[in-house]
């Protein structure tokens, strides 16, 4: 989904040389309080463990990059909990650098995630979003998420009480 007269974004399984690029977009939403729990940013380091748990077959990582071949945005499936019976369903994140969004990665990067599910063996996508990060509800909601759970003041996030929504989504087999 790239704006008229402009090329669209490549989205492909992320492979370590990314990892420093994932790690930066993710640092940069800390100051906001919109987007993650963290308050002090993660280390390429702290993220390798993370990272190696994901496989494309399985829990993918994907990377969207520019023209120039720059990684602009990230998503992920992640497992929901560790125990068998959960393994159907993925808790999903989606990251955006600041000087690409609002140009349809969100869009481009859930659609493919609700196309792509099925054949991970997933039946159940779930997201963890601040009550407060309309933006991202939005997007989810756009997409047929609903809201199956209110979590009231469970986290404190710069000095904030705030408040976490879990959505989630059925996908087609």
């Amino acid at each position: 989904m790239a704006p008229p007269g402009k090329p669209s974004p490549l989205v492909r399984d992320a492979v370590a040389a990314d990892l420093p690029a994932i790690v930066a977009i993710y640092n940069a939403t800390i100051p906001g309080g919109m987007v993650t729990a963290d308050t002090t940013p993660v280390t390429v380091e702290d993220r390798k463990s993370w990272f190696r748990t994901h496989t494309p077959d399985r829990r993918p990582i994907w990377v969207a990059t520019n023209q120039s071949g720059a990684v602009c945005a990230w998503f992920s499936f992640s497992d929901f909990h560790s125990r068998p019976a959960y393994h159907p369903t993925a808790e999903i994140s989606l990251y955006v650098a600041e000087s690409s969004r609002r140009q349809g990665l969100g869009d481009l990067l859930l659609q493919r995630a609700i196309a792509r599910a099925p054949a991970l063996g997933l039946k159940v996508l779930v997201g963890l979003i601040w009550a407060h990060n309309e933006p991202s509800l939005r997007l989810c909601a756009k997409y047929g998420f609903e809201r199956w759970g209110h979590l009231p003041r469970v986290a404190l996030l710069h000095g904030l009480e705030r408040d976490l929504i879990i959505v989630g989504r059925r996908v087609a087999a």
